[in-house]
């Protein structure tokens, strides 16, 4: 995979501290994003990623996620073909976040 683990706790003390250097990717469907998503998440279906690339900054760091982490192994692989280098994903994707009780943001 393209992208580095980061850990849910290093997502929301980044989101705390420096929330203008984060991207956080939802590659899920747009139904599964409007079920919850992590807060200040945008969603870019991992299938749609490829033809809307200009929606993700090249100059941030780009936490990608989904159900489970398949599809954003796929998604982290398109931004790296694209030139993309700071790309993380988040450990245990959604099933973790909801499982640890995390906040969870519907549109």
């Amino acid at each position: 995979m393209a992208a580095a683990p980061m850990s849910q706790e290093a997502l929301l003390e980044h989101q705390s501290r420096h929330p203008d250097h984060l991207f956080v990717l939802d590659v899920r469907t747009p139904q599964e994003y409007a079920e919850g998503h992590v807060p200040g998440a945008v969603n870019v279906p991992y299938d749609q990623l490829a033809s809307r690339l200009a929606e993700v900054p090249q100059d941030k760091d780009v936490v990608l996620y989904c159900k489970s982490g398949r599809r954003a192994g796929i998604a982290a692989d398109v931004l790296a073909e694209n030139g993309y280098t700071r790309l993380s994903h988040l450990e245990g994707d959604m099933s973790a976040w909801i499982a640890k009780g995390r906040p969870i943001a519907k549109p």
